[in-house]
């Protein structure tokens, strides 16, 4: 979040909105800076407090201070003299690992790390600075993303489909929409998975408490969110974590993420959902010093989308793609592979 000092004094018509949120009917008091830093990624108290300062921040249409309490229903806008970074989309010259290419279509392998689409927080090193600049007039989605049909999350890595035509990204985004793509991942996750093969059904949406994570709805809450369906494959059991194939139904965000944790299977090293911390295992200090080494190897969520499968828009060919896994993952399961048979001996 940056504040520019023309945002002072502005009137609110001429300014642009950058985040708008409101308050759910069962909302404590709460200052207006706390709500916003559980709500925005990347942004500090230090930050929001500026922007209050410069009147950037709008509670139901009027400028307030960072001591403001939000109450139930209050609409919340951050509001700027500039519009949304990720509007301002600046090719890159990055370069792209492409699996395959044609004149309609490309695959790309995306590495850890690399976020798919600019937003707060990440308005370069994206996957789509570096498509703009390799490939001119991409087709744009009804987020006005050039190419994109698809999306991964930054610490994920693995394939995507980016469309070249406006034929390509209407015919790829329906085969999404129907679910007729197929989307298979790797994923490692904390503790021995009981079944060797199972369905996650579960609706996923934000978080009421925590807006950056998504969390499975059920219950009597069972209507809230959007349906998500993840079917799971034991491929190795490797003592106090599991590796495990998950194929999408649905693509919901961060979907294998929340439906793992939901069935206590967090993913292994994932920061957001708690897996950086020791969820199986001893209490022995070498056993300790061993997960930190793994933390290290992979320093980021165990996940991996490794196959991807389509129609062709034109030869409506069905077309399969398949990526190995990164090196760091990789050496993290080597890791606990050796120690599942350390353990055995």
């Amino acid at each position: 979040m940056n504040i520019e000092n023309d945002d002072l004094n502005q009137d609110e018509s001429d300014l642009y909105e950058h985040y708008n949120f409101v308050a759910d009917k069962g909302q404590q008091p709460l200052r207006v800076d706390k709500f916003l830093m559980n709500f925005i990624e990347n942004a500090s108290r230090n930050k929001i407090q500026a922007a209050a300062k410069a009147g950037s921040i709008y509670v139901n249409g009027k400028p307030v201070k960072s001591n403001y309490k939000v109450k139930p229903f209050d609409e919340i806008r951050v509001m700027m003299a500039h519009p949304p970074y990720e509007f301002l989309l600046v090719p890159e010259d990055i370069p792209l690992d492409i699996v395959y290419e044609d004149d309609q279509l490309l695959v790309v392998n995306k590495p850890a790390g690399m976020v798919v689409h600019p937003g707060h927080g990440n308005y370069s090193g994206t996957l789509i600075n570096a498509l703009t600049f390799h490939f001119d007039n991409l087709p744009t989605n009804s987020n006005e993303r050039p190419g994109l049909v698809h999306r991964i999350d930054k610490d994920t890595s693995g394939l995507l489909v980016v469309a070249k035509t406006e034929l390509a990204m209407t015919h790829l985004a329906k085969q999404f929409f129907d679910k007729t793509s197929e989307r298979q991942y790797v994923a490692l996750v904390w503790g021995n998975v009981e079944n060797e093969e199972g369905t996650i059904e579960g609706n996923i949406g934000r978080h009421p408490k925590n807006r950056l994570q998504n969390t499975v709805f059920d219950g009597d809450q069972a209507d809230k969110g959007k349906d998500a369906v993840t079917h799971y494959k034991v491929i190795e059991r490797l003592g106090y974590v599991t590796l495990v194939a998950c194929k999408l139904e649905t693509g919901r965000t961060h979907q294998i993420r929340v439906h793992m944790k939901h069935i206590g299977h967090t993913l292994f090293n994932d920061a957001r959902y708690g897996g950086d911390k020791i969820l199986k295992g001893t209490t022995f200090t070498k056993y300790k010093q061993f997960v930190e080494n793994c933390f290290k190897v992979l320093p980021r969520q165990g996940l991996h989308a490794k196959t991807l499968g389509f129609v062709h828009p034109v030869s409506g060919e069905w077309l399969t793609f398949s990526s190995e896994l990164p090196n760091d993952m990789h050496m993290c399961i080597e890791k606990w592979r050796q120690y599942a048979k350390h353990q055995s001996t």
